[in-house]
């Protein structure tokens, strides 16, 4: 017979998740089968697979000492980088500067190195994170950027913070600023772009349309031109190249690259919404594009989190690659 007591990182999930991930040995049949011989009983009392777990419950399990054996663990995250560029970090939350070419999550060309490896690495090491005994919630991203951009990526050291940001993300309760360099010079100076959207899910690619058309999603897209600089036009000869301040104001795949090359002023380095002649003409290949600020505004109740309200973060613009490489700007 073994106990488990249910704490913040357990709570709120049915009782047979909380086994299945505690005891993967265990086959689900026979599972079931003892949750109703109550030989798994919760609180000392019968219980249902549906019963939801809260924090304080004791689950009892009755049953063989086999299902409880663990084997050795084998850790991929164990092999990844240590390169980690912290900008802030609490006992709840972890805020990140991801470098190009990093992955937030695994897919099928990087499955080890990857910015979630990093940090559960990094935790691991400092003690804040012990696999072996925290079978139910790992460190996770809040949010995630594209390979090729760079900038700003949350990640949650708890299931707490995981839920709670989570819910300010949808209720967009944060603002994310970007930092792009495009080709040409938007219409105007500053302006609230209003289009829809469709992703191409076997390309993975969108299109922006000027009106709503089946399967089409709103976007928003505000931008700021910082500067324009035809200093820089003259290496290619043809066009000026303007640096904007974006914030997304809704948060699609690839929202920004479509919708300023929609607009006439695709990003320098993108090759797949952007022109390539005027990459090549420039000799970039990276998109110039990166998650430059974040800032909290809470309008409802954060819980243990109420302490971000009203703080921003922002990478150093020395650390923005592409601000070295146009140092006028």
């Amino acid at each position: 017979m073994k106990s488990f007591i249910i704490t913040e990182n357990s709570a709120n999930q049915r009782l047979d998740k909380f086994i299945t991930k505690n005891l993967p040995n265990l086959p689900q049949s026979l599972m079931y089968k003892y949750i109703r011989l109550k030989r798994i009983k919760v609180n000392n009392k019968r219980t249902e697979i549906s019963t939801r777990l809260n924090v304080g419950d004791v689950v009892d399990m009755y049953i063989n000492d086999e299902f409880f054996e663990k084997a050795d663990p084998h850790y991929d995250f164990l092999h990844a980088s240590k390169d980690l560029d912290i900008l802030y970090e609490d006992e709840n939350l972890l805020i990140l500067n991801k470098k190009v070419g990093l992955l937030s999550h695994p897919d099928d060309t990087e499955y080890v190195d990857t910015l979630i490896s990093r940090v559960k690495l990094y935790l691991y090491e400092k003690g804040e994170y012990n696999p072996d005994s925290e079978q139910v919630f790992t460190p996770a991203l809040i949010n995630r950027i594209d390979r090729n951009t760079g900038g700003i990526v949350m990640a949650a050291k708890n299931a707490e913070t995981l839920r709670i940001m989570n819910q300010k993300v949808k209720d967009r309760e944060l603002h994310k600023f970007y930092l792009c360099v495009v080709h040409g010079m938007p219409a105007k100076d500053e302006d609230l772009l209003v289009d829809y959207l469709i992703k191409d899910e076997e390309k993975n690619q969108v299109k922006v349309f000027d009106r709503q058309v089946p399967g089409s999603k709103e976007i928003r897209t505000y931008y700021r031109v910082l500067k324009t600089d035809k200093v820089l036009a003259e290496r290619s000869g043809k066009r000026n190249i303007s640096l904007l301040e974006v914030e997304l104001l809704t948060g699609r795949t690839h929202q920004i690259r479509a919708h300023m090359a929609y607009v006439g002023c695709p990003l320098v380095g993108d090759g797949k919404y952007g022109s390539n002649a005027l990459n090549k003409e420039l000799g970039y290949k990276k998109q110039f594009l990166y998650s430059y600020k974040l800032q909290f505004d809470f309008t409802t109740d954060a819980s243990i989190l109420e302490y971000l309200n009203g703080k921003e973060f922002s990478v150093p613009i020395d650390d923005i690659w592409f601000a070295r490489e146009f140092p006028n700007f």
